[in-house]
């Protein structure tokens, strides 16, 4: 049975090398509107943040970068747009799954949901990085 869009790929990141530190791209298109009328979308994005922090940091993660996306450099995206763009690193896949299955993530997710058109997390893999290991 295929993923519904928007859902988490849970038998997906399992099945990939669980061998230590992941970085998820996040890539965010936000509602003009929430979609509970309290606030743009990016309101309810912020929302979200606050009660997600928490949860990544028990886990052991930490946002490395978040920031406004402003265009296309290279390539085409075929008119894809994004907003914004975070990346989150994890211990460990285990630990970003933890999390994102988690009853607090549950909670946290309504206002994700009421924020956001379009949201894609890219799972990767280390190869390499100045923060080391």
């Amino acid at each position: 049975m295929p993923t519904p869009p928007h859902a988490l790929n849970e038998a997906l990141v399992k099945s990939l090398p669980d061998k230590g530190p992941v970085v998820m791209v996040n890539l965010v298109r936000f509602r003009e509107r929430a979609a509970d009328g309290n606030g743009s979308g990016y309101d309810a994005y912020l929302r979200y943040s606050q009660a997600t922090m928490p949860l990544i940091k028990a886990r052991g993660g930490t946002v490395l970068w978040a920031g406004n996306a402003e265009a296309v450099s290279f390539g085409d995206l075929k008119g894809a747009r994004w907003d914004y763009v975070v990346l989150v690193r994890y211990p460990s896949r285990a630990a970003f799954l933890d999390m994102m299955t988690s009853d607090d993530y549950a909670t946290a997710n309504i206002h994700r949901e009421n924020s956001v058109e379009d949201h894609v997390i890219i799972a990767t893999s280390e190869t390499y990085s100045k923060m080391g290991k």
